[in-house]
């Protein structure tokens, strides 16, 4: 593994115990220019997932706890009016930081929602008529509680194709669990983590990942993956031209993490199943069959081959 990047995943491994899949995870989405959405139940670290990987890198952070009264402006900023200077001044939202955590997305409005779509998707966001770039390295990192939790708003299919992966931390391990218990008695599971990285570091890495090769052989498959999600009977909406292109950034930053310059059959199979599943949107009499997104992807790689 790339010795940068092995001192990330060292360095967040210190503060997330027990969680080195989920953090590879992260890091590959970050590389590969991508979001992360993480669905679990209150309390298993998905806001200390967040906070680590911005600490580790010296990047601004800021966290948007979502409400159903939290307004568009909330996130996005808004102009207010100075009388002093007779003009208008620009307050600029928490969205506008280099990791931002919207926590509990699903628990506010899609009308706010909606207010990351430019964002995530341009870098750039729009206050008043007046667009404003983000700082770079740029990722949004969204959280949320189970669909059937109450008092939640599925997120719609534009939102979630926006997003890279969508990640699970889940429960730890007994041994973990014990190992995190005599931590926070100790008084070492709270410890600041300081930065190893810069965010240059991530920028250099984030080009490195774009040059990283991708044989044609394998552009054919990543595309005859995406169509066959189009052509099942179980699926109502298939994967998205934007799916693919993430398919493949996603392919390149696992190269690249591997150490090699270009991408491999294995690399893009493991993409597939990052960056495709939760983009699957499935017809209501195969939800009620208790059939998932990852399952219909699974025989979808068994049958598309490499050629």
């Amino acid at each position: 593994m790339n010795e940068r990047i092995l001192k990330l995943k060292g360095n967040m491994e210190k503060r997330i115990v027990g969680k080195g899949d989920v953090i590879d995870r992260i890091i590959t989405a970050l590389l590969a220019d991508g979001h992360v959405l993480l669905e679990d139940v209150p309390g298993v670290g998905k806001t200390t997932l967040a906070k680590a990987l911005a600490d580790s890198l010296s990047l601004s952070f800021a966290r948007i706890q979502c409400t159903p009264d939290t307004m568009p402006s909330d996130i996005t900023g808004i102009s207010v009016y100075d009388k002093e200077k007779g003009s208008f001044l620009v307050m600029q939202g928490p969205i506008l930081n280099n990791i931002v955590l919207a926590d509990e997305l699903n628990r506010t409005s899609p009308k706010t929602q909606s207010a990351l779509l430019e964002v995530m998707e341009e870098h750039r966001v729009t206050i008043d008529g007046n667009s404003y770039p983000v700082p770079e390295p740029f990722m949004v990192i969204g959280t949320q509680n189970p669909s059937e939790m109450a008092g939640t708003y599925p997120l719609p299919e534009s939102q979630l194709d926006r997003f890279m992966m969508k990640l699970s931390v889940g429960y730890p391990e007994l041994s973990v669990s014990e190992d995190m218990a005599k931590r926070f008695l100790n008084g070492s599971l709270h410890h600041r983590t300081e930065a190893v990285l810069k965010a240059g570091d991530i920028c250099d890495m984030k080009r490195e990942v774009s040059a990283v090769t991708v044989h044609d052989n394998l552009l054919s498959y990543g595309a005859a993956i995406v169509d066959e999600t189009r052509k099942r009977a179980e699926i109502s909406v298939g994967a998205s031209p934007r799916a693919l292109l993430s398919m493949i950034r996603c392919a390149q930053a696992i190269a690249y993490i591997s150490d090699r310059d270009f991408c491999i059959p294995e690399d893009m199979l493991e993409a597939a199943k990052l960056t495709l599943p939760h983009r699957l949107i499935l017809t209501g009499e195969a939800r009620l069959s208790r059939i998932t997104g990852a399952g219909i992807l699974e025989d979808i790689l068994r049958k598309i081959r490499v050629q």
